[in-house]
């Protein structure tokens, strides 16, 4: 058993921004733990640009966005554990953890942050007709084959969803020489950034199918071909619109499932929206000296903002290393009309400084208007152009705002006339 004041589970861009900003705020005693042989998370595979341009106001690849990181890291000596796995988390924040120097080993925490990410949804979460042939691949899984390995897993290429890796492997695809005969969507938007279908899909001619899904796959040993079909409003395939793609590989971008088995573990309280845990605005879960921040927290589209709010949850913690916690005066956060899910879900009155609302909508809108109101008093407001389910929305409220509250804030989304 060793201590710790602070344990990080998950050494990308999110865990290594919360150590960063812990040890500024006044913690040394820290550990990172990663899985993988080197830090930097889902960003070593993603070497494409566009990362940093809110952040650090330039384009920047994965690799190069997480070396940023991963130097300041050093220069604060800040103690990294990589190849080590973490098999357990209790209420205590006692963590079991296992690697191939130590063995099985053991560490008490004063406060831990979870930043272990997302997981991809995979095809036996969609029941699709069809035989089991090779040539079908997760987008994430594809794209870490031809970036890392130098793998081309095929000619002939149908992806099915939308999300920005999906998109963004369209792109890699086609530049490594591929076909990619069509990117099919069950829902009517996109569910990725609008850079992304611009810069992927309709610079290079590659047809965005809306309102359909996979119906079926051929093949044998390998995939030969996929039969495609629009969906009516309940997402039911409609008979007669069949079309038919001859292929050799179906990449599947179909979501992201936040990794909360060790948050399950622990009997920390999630989120049924978000799927992560829920938390206070300085993202410490219902169990007191336990953060979570990234996405594993929530899905987010810009790696800028899960610096951000790895930060948030960074500070939050060497606040409760070095102050304890304090008595909570919490005010509940909810959706409300045309709004998928809110974080923080509670807000705690005692904690100072501003409070940041993250959400999403639950379509496409123009000329909108998003609100926080409790009860009959309007909070803060923010007028958009444009809002997509595909980006994430953010409204702030100011310290004194949340200090005058009493009741359940809510933010709603209101169209224009």
């Amino acid at each position: 058993m060793r201590n710790c004041d602070i344990v990080i589970i998950g050494g990308g861009p999110a865990g290594l921004a919360a150590a960063i900003a812990a040890y500024d705020n006044g913690v040394k005693n820290i550990l990172i733990l990663e899985r993988e042989e080197r830090t930097g998370g889902i960003l070593n595979q993603c070497i494409h640009n566009g990362f940093g341009l809110t952040r650090f106001k330039e384009s920047l690849s994965g690799p190069e966005y997480a070396a940023r990181f991963i130097e300041e890291a050093k220069k604060r000596n800040i103690e990294t554990l990589v190849g080590t796995t973490v098999l357990s988390l209790s209420k205590d924040k006692t963590i079991t953890a296992i690697n191939s120097t130590d063995g099985v080993f053991t560490v008490k925490a004063k406060a831990v942050v979870l930043a272990m990410g997302c997981r991809e949804r995979s095809r036996g979460a969609l029941n699709i007709a069809g035989t089991r042939p090779a040539g079908i691949y997760s987008a994430g899984t594809a794209q870490k084959y031809v970036n890392i390995k130098g793998y081309l897993l095929g000619k002939e290429v149908v992806i099915l969803g939308s999300g920005d890796i999906g998109l963004i492997m369209a792109r890699r695809m086609t530049l490594e020489g591929a076909k990619v005969h069509a990117v099919c969507e069950i829902m009517p938007y996109s569910s990725g950034l609008k850079r992304n279908i611009v810069q992927c899909l309709d610079d290079f001619g590659i047809p965005l199918y809306l309102n359909h899904t996979i119906t079926r796959i051929d093949g044998d040993n390998r995939v030969s071909g996929v039969e495609i079909s629009r969906v009516d409003e309940n997402k039911k395939p409609i008979a007669g619109t069949q079309k038919y793609f001859h292929c050799d590989t179906v990449l599947f971008s179909v979501g992201l499932i936040p990794e909360n088995e060790l948050t399950k573990g622990a009997d920390i309280p999630l989120s049924p929206r978000t799927r992560g845990a829920v938390v206070y605005q300085n993202r410490e879960t219902l169990i007191g000296g336990i953060f979570a921040c990234g996405n594993v927290l929530q899905v987010h589209d810009l790696v800028d903002f899960v610096s951000e709010e790895a930060e948030i949850a960074g500070r939050g913690a060497a606040d409760y290393v070095l102050c304890g916690s304090g008595e909570k005066s919490p005010i509940d956060t909810t959706n409300g009309r045309n709004v998928s899910y809110v974080l923080p879900q509670k807000i705690d009155k005692n904690v100072a400084g501003d409070v940041k609302l993250f959400f999403r909508v639950s379509n496409t809108f123009r000329n909108c208007t998003v609100k926080a109101v409790s009860g009959e008093k309007t909070l803060a407001t923010r007028k958009k152009k444009i809002a997509a389910p595909g980006e994430m929305e953010t409204l702030t409220l100011g310290s004194n705002v949340v200090e005058s509250v009493s009741e359940p804030i809510t933010v709603l989304l209101e169209e224009e006339n």
